[in-house]
């Protein structure tokens, strides 16, 4: 019996361990995502478990799981920093996000159902009520749109590669596009949606085509210093940390 509740002990540690973890691991990809934490902002591990509320292995789990998705970069006695991706991977980001999403529409093109359009409806609504308001909100939203497309289609990989080349291209628009380049257009978010719901695979792959050509011809901008205990503090309210 003792034996049977210290094992139950531990997998409830280890389950709370696990969530808390997860939370850490989404304030700062949303923090990421949205653009609070630009490209090169150093991620401390204490000063950020501090703020959080978290031990500084929680917080190296959550740094090494964005490392791997490209999202912060690990540097030998330097520590993290928020992923600088040059140009040119941007450029090889850009091309094989096209590939993927054009995959996606002419699997989608056509099969959409009424939860399907309802679904995309609702979001695109969302994305129009946050445009030009929330900005934070107008860049997770855009994002989402596509990943939720993906998601759609059944396709548990190829959702997954969506996922991560949408959030590494927040990267390279925080640090080659205009402001708010990213929140994409929401008028040519339902030009894709009339695509699908029309049942064209040729021409919804051409209008993602050029949707997401729009969003590469913004221009440059530049980043700004900043604390990221400040930043992460909403963050960290909003994932119960």
């Amino acid at each position: 019996m003792d034996d049977d509740h210290a094992r139950r002990t531990d997998m409830k540690k280890l389950g709370s361990s696990m969530s808390r973890s997860g939370a850490v691991y989404r304030a700062l990809k949303r923090a990421i995502i949205e653009q609070a934490l630009a490209p090169g902002t150093k991620l401390p591990e204490d000063s950020i478990g501090e703020r959080l509320g978290v031990s500084r292995t929680l917080v190296r789990e959550a740094l090494l799981r964005l490392n791997g998705e490209g999202l912060v970069e690990l540097r030998p006695n330097r520590g993290a920093c928020v992923a600088q991706p040059s140009l040119e991977d941007g450029q090889d980001i850009f091309a094989v996000r096209g590939a993927l999403e054009r995959l996606v529409v002419q699997n989608l093109a056509g099969r959409l159902t009424p939860d399907h359009q309802r679904r995309i409806e609702a979001h695109v609504a969302a994305e129009e009520k946050a445009s030009g308001r929330d900005g934070a909100t107008s860049i997770r939203l855009a994002g989402e749109f596509h990943i939720m497309l993906a998601e759609m289609t059944g396709n548990a990989l190829l959702a997954r590669y969506v996922n991560e080349v949408v959030s590494r291209c927040s990267l390279i628009l925080a640090l080659y596009g205009r402001p708010h380049s990213s929140e994409c257009g929401v008028s040519e978010h339902r030009q894709v949606l009339e695509a699908l719901a029309g049942g064209d695979a040729d021409r919804a792959a051409a209008v993602m085509t050029e949707h997401l050509m729009a969003i590469t011809s913004r221009a440059l901008i530049s980043g700004q210093d900043q604390d990221p205990r400040d930043i992460l503090a909403s963050y960290a309210r909003e994932e119960g940390l």
